[in-house]
């Protein structure tokens, strides 16, 4: 007989969940997973979203679709015990989850299918649902499906989609081929539809946030899924997922706990998010509130200063190359953070951020101005410059990480940083990836950091750590400077004095 103690840990690691997989990319699954994640919500299910990989874009459409913040799982970051943790901890309290992959099933960094979908869903026990394109094709569909069934036997894959299914006809034979050969359901066939799309642009999707008809287009993804998917089947399919691994933490190598010290100061760490800088993991966020910071929001666009009792500055990743008309026309701000950082402020810039932080953006047709506090100027080029996984050696030039601390990232950039000084600073050694030069990446100036490299807080939790320091640091700094000013005063006041 179960313990009370074994029964409420059964129920914590039953986490009804599917994984949506597909052969290759655009199959459909990113259209399919909002149509889902859509249709459970107006059901009234809690349903959690998860992407795997290094996906911001994919995941702020989740997040709309689901109305609950998406995750993002990837094995290249983040280890087996994390991966399990983050499914536990986030679907606790919901009914279904969905994890999206991505490329195909079985594509990672090596033949071992390292950082693939599939060894997602290995190491979490998931089972997928695999999303296919039908298009010219009927029996040997199954032929297909049956390949990726025994490609790798720990892979369980329940139940098929097929998409772009022409007429009825050819559903019914590529149905039928897959139960009778495959033995396993098909749970939906979806008709060619040239609606059932996201607009495009150089890194991917554009994001959720800058489409008005956000809302009309996902509920129009849902009916789709609706009349033409076994909703029901998939919440069956979902219940029946075995339980998640029980890992350890003593069994996972590494596994530091980062906390502050300092109780009698409370950092508040400003994060420009908005349109422009859209770039965030919750988990990067939420590292730095556990740690016992504050985090303000700012918005670039429309905010003239920095809030004044800010200890540091976060700057994300996303496209201020398509609102650098809008950042340029926002002067205040932009000379706000200019004096900030030449007076010491702690500053992070990832990609968007770091291009923010130049002293223009060079689009095809125009210069664009922005904040000048480095010394350097961005080039738009047509195709990727930098594209993939990232491990980075930081060195002896930069105040953020130890020295030889290896740091896993990502990087996509469109962009080329040009104009550079041969004396600048460096705080990174490029082991992977191509950063700023195919070398280094990293430019640092006094208490700024700012790079191409995006990292995920599961993945770097020392990054958290050095930033909440930091602010701390600066805080007492600011906090002596301001006595001695005028006895008391704000920060606008620190950088700018009134005369008195």
């Amino acid at each position: 007989m179960l313990s009370l103690t074994d029964k409420n840990e059964l129920s914590i690691n039953h986490v009804p969940r599917l994984v949506i997989g597909a052969p290759h990319g655009r199959s459909g699954k990113t259209t399919f997973t909002l149509g889902l994640l859509r249709a459970f919500a107006r059901q009234g299910l809690a349903v959690q979203p998860f992407k795997k990989g290094p996906d911001y874009i994919d995941a702020s459409w989740h997040t709309a679709a689901a109305r609950c913040t998406c995750r993002n799982l990837d094995s290249f970051f983040m280890n087996n015990y994390e991966l399990c943790k983050s499914i536990s901890n986030q679907a606790i309290d919901k009914s279904i989850t969905i994890i999206e992959g991505a490329m195909g099933l079985y594509d990672g960094l090596d033949l071992k299918g390292s950082s693939s979908t599939a060894e997602i869903a290995k190491v979490t026990r998931s089972p997928v649902l695999l999303v296919v394109d039908a298009t010219r094709m009927t029996r040997s569909v199954a032929a297909m499906v049956m390949g990726y069934q025994h490609f790798d036997l720990d892979v369980q894959i329940v139940g098929v989609v097929l998409n772009k299914v022409a007429k009825p006809r050819h559903e019914k034979m590529a149905r039928a081929s897959i139960e009778e050969f495959c033995k396993i359901p098909v749970v939906g066939a979806i008709p060619k539809d040239i609606n059932l799309c996201i607009p495009d642009r150089h890194l991917g999707l554009v994001t959720s946030g800058e489409i008005d008809e956000t809302e009309s287009l996902l509920d129009y993804f849902a009916d789709v899924i609706c009349e033409h998917v076994d909703l029901k089947l998939i919440q069956e399919l979902a219940q029946n997922a075995p339980i998640l691994p029980r890992i350890s933490e003593k069994s996972v190598p590494n596994l530091t706990k980062y906390s502050i010290q300092d109780k009698d100061i409370t950092p508040k760490i400003g994060v420009i998010q908005d349109a422009a800088f859209s770039f965030y993991y919750p988990e990067n966020l939420e590292s730095l509130q556990n740690l016992g910071a504050d985090v303000v929001l700012i918005n670039s666009l429309i905010d003239s200063q920095l809030p004044w009792d800010i200890d540091a500055l976060y700057i994300g990743g996303g496209f201020p190359e398509v609102f650098a008309a809008e950042l340029e026309g926002n002067k205040l701000l932009r000379n706000d953070i200019r004096r900030a950082g030449e007076m010491g402020l702690p500053i992070y810039a990832e990609c968007g951020g770091l291009m923010y932080l130049g002293r223009s953006i060079l689009l095809s047709s125009q210069n664009y101005k922005m904040v000048g506090l480095l010394p350097f100027d961005t080039q738009m080029e047509a195709r990727p410059q930098g594209h993939g996984y990232t491990i980075m050696e930081a060195n002896n030039d930069q105040s953020w990480f130890s020295e030889n601390t290896l740091i896993k990232g990502h990087e996509f950039h469109n962009s080329r940083i040009i104009n550079l000084p041969p004396d600048v600073k460096f705080g990174y050694n490029v082991k992977r990836g191509h950063g700023i030069n195919g070398q280094n990446d990293g430019i640092c100036y006094k208490n700024v950091f700012a790079s191409y490299n995006h990292i995920h807080a599961l993945g770097s939790p020392e990054w958290a750590e050095g930033m909440v320091k930091k602010a701390i640091s600066y805080h007492r700094t600011k906090r002596m400077k301001s006595d001695q000013v005028t006895g008391f005063c704000g920060y606008n006041e620190i950088i700018n004095p009134k005369v008195i």
